[in-house]
């Protein structure tokens, strides 16, 4: 078996198709999953509070 830059090249193309899809639905899967509800409501809810006020 012949390994040509055509043939890599085409590897790595579909390979890298699968890799970031995977990697996106982990993602996904990651930030909807029900126990992360609460840090991610946290980190949303911290940037309101901790509002920088204008000097007086």
């Amino acid at each position: 078996m012949n390994i040509d830059h055509e043939m890599l090249v085409g590897f790595a193309k579909s390979y890298g198709l699968f890799y970031l899809l995977g990697l996106s639905i982990l993602v996904l899967v990651y930030s909807f999953w029900p126990s992360n509800k609460k840090p991610f409501d946290h980190a949303a809810k911290s940037i309101i509070e901790d509002e920088d006020r204008p000097w007086k």
